[in-house]
């Protein structure tokens, strides 16, 4: 089961399981690709509804916790309501995992924010959890709990710290994803607007990867349970502009804005653990990751949704 399958992971996930030839269910509001998704269970219904989501659930024994509502901009104007929205359906979902006989959970975090302004480049999953938002602090809340309920009634779990993923089928429509952003402007001829001057510096790792990546997850057998899920390497918004417009042969009306407080100026992560235990190394080099994007775009994909 898929939690957040409509959405961008959620739908190269459930591809890529359905591809497998599992039986795979998606939850969540909407399925805007549900036509590249042939065989998928799909239950439409609002993650914070528990009825809802105690329908969905049963008869599945993996769930990936895909969803969560808030960005990091939008969690720190209302962290009430992240908190609401997030950490306490999960704390559902966990008790109906638990009842309902799930056998582990798979949630995404991110590593791009839980570790702050880190002083350690790249960062290891040992390294100090310093948030500087409240999308960072509910993200390390569910870890938490998550580690709680193995303690306590032996549910299964593992976490991925993903930094930032990029691929088809990321539409910019949550204010996440700076790449399939940039791809979107460039082909409408329309502006983007970024925070700071360019120099902010991230890991970028290819979807496809980050599958790779949930796939192991699913199945590892390790005592490890928390696991860094990045390229190791880290490209400034400059560096990422600058190869977007080269491969799509545009200019791109980029347009700049004070920086925000909330943005570290580096991260990086260290995915050696992940490596050493799940054998995961990432496949996919940047730029060919960012050619495959386009060319997803170019298709006419993004716009054959319903």
């Amino acid at each position: 089961m898929v939690l957040g399958g409509g959405g961008f992971l959620g739908t190269n996930l459930s591809r890529r399981l359905l591809a497998r030839g599992l039986r795979t269910g998606a939850f969540g509001l909407r399925c805007p690709f549900r036509a590249d998704l042939p065989g998928l269970a799909w239950h439409a219904g609002d993650f914070r509804d528990p009825a809802a989501l105690a329908a969905a659930l049963p008869g599945y024994e993996i769930v990936f916790h895909l969803i969560h509502t808030t960005v990091p901009f939008s969690a720190n104007l209302d962290a009430g309501r992240d908190l609401t929205e997030n950490v306490a359906p999960s704390l559902r979902l966990l008790d109906l995992c638990r009842d309902l006989g799930g056998r582990r959970v798979v949630f995404i975090s991110s590593g791009g924010t839980v570790y702050g302004a880190a002083t350690q480049l790249p960062t290891p999953e040992s390294a100090p959890t310093n948030p500087l938002t409240a999308y960072a602090v509910s993200k390390l809340t569910i870890e938490k709990y998550l580690a709680l309920y193995e303690n306590l009634h032996g549910l299964d779990y593992r976490v991925l710290r993903l930094p930032n993923p990029f691929g088809p089928y990321q539409v910019p429509t949550k204010g996440q994803g700076v790449i399939g952003a940039l791809i979107s402007s460039a082909r409408k001829g329309e502006p983007m607007t970024i925070w700071g001057d360019g120099s902010v510096v991230r890991d970028y790792i290819f979807v496809d990867d980050v599958v790779d990546a949930m796939e192991a997850a699913m199945a590892d057998a390790s005592g490890e349970r928390v696991f860094n899920i990045g390229s190791g390497q880290g490209r400034s918004l400059r560096e990422v502009i600058d190869s977007v417009e080269r491969l799509m042969g545009r200019r791109i009306d980029v347009r700049m804005t004070a920086a925000r407080p909330l943005d570290v100026p580096k991260s990086v992560l260290d995915a050696a653990r992940a490596e050493k235990t799940l054998g995961w190394r990432p496949k996919t080099g940047f730029e060919d990751g960012v050619r495959r994007t386009i060319a997803w775009w170019d298709s006419g994909a993004a716009e054959r949704t319903r």
